[in-house]
């Protein structure tokens, strides 16, 4: 992630915990709530609109970095070893995702119908990993960054796509929670480029709206998957008609 995305990360963190909304910010900077939404999707701020945030939150912009600085320290990914533990105990891996999601344990106990006993080990052992602190009173303490995230390609998200996969897919997707979207086109790697941007951007988007409801009981969140994704593909029972020579290569013209 890049130091400019980290730092806005930041700066909406500041603004929610000094309980400013967009529209605080758009009033104060005399902008519209959709040219300040814009701003922060697209990431594109001048110095002196960051110090006007900054300015309403009674902060400097060093105050902003520093803050950046103290959240870097915290975990942002596990090692391979880590996750190779964590996959090999499906019960640990269960309630590793739990955690990450900010339940407490009387909800996994409760809802998954496993012991106390049970789960305090599992907990046990996330504490040993670092990835919470397990306080008196069994609550739980989350020591990752809010953009801590699976190794990519490592263990934990091979034995997703390899697991869960299929089953995943497994929907109509006509419900009103769930959404398919298939595209299909050619595109330049300059478009493709910018298209990915687009998809981190979005996911981060899941990721703070999924930290707001963070706090909401249980019976007012459901799990949410969202799989996005781009790759060169061609569909499988097409092969055989592809021409395997040079892209250069033209088909022949004949002239009359």
């Amino acid at each position: 992630m890049s130091q400019t995305t980290t730092l806005l990360v930041t700066l909406k963190k500041a603004l929610k915990a000094h309980g400013f909304t967009y529209a605080d910010v758009a009033k104060h900077m005399d902008l519209s709530q959709a040219s300040i939404k814009r701003l922060f999707s697209e990431e594109n701020f001048s110095l002196q609109r960051l110090e006007q945030i900054c300015q309403l939150m009674d902060m400097q912009i060093s105050d902003l970095v520093k803050q950046m600085s103290e959240q870097q320290a915290r975990l942002q990914q596990l090692s391979v070893e880590q996750e190779t533990e964590i996959t090999n105990d499906i019960a640990l891996l269960l309630v590793a995702v739990c955690v990450l999601n900010k339940w407490r344990m009387q909800d996994i106990v409760d809802y998954y119908q496993m012991s106390e006993p049970e789960c305090i080990g599992k907990l046990t052992k996330l504490d040993k990993l670092k990835i919470i602190e397990l306080l008196p009173g069994n609550r739980i303490k989350l020591l990752v960054d809010a953009n801590f995230g699976w190794l990519e390609n490592g263990p934990i998200q091979t034995f997703f796509q390899r697991t869960i996969g299929q089953e995943f897919f497994n929907s109509s997707f006509h419900l009103d929670d769930e959404c398919l979207i298939v595209l299909n086109g050619m595109l330049s790697l300059q478009s493709n480029g910018e298209f990915q941007r687009k998809l981190r951007r979005l996911a981060r988007e899941f990721e703070d709206l999924n930290h707001e409801d963070s706090s909401l009981s249980l019976t007012e969140r459901n799990g949410a998957t969202v799989v996005l994704a781009i790759r060169n593909w061609r569909y499988g029972l097409s092969r055989h008609l592809i021409n395997n020579g040079s892209p250069e290569k033209k088909p022949q013209v004949i002239k009359r």
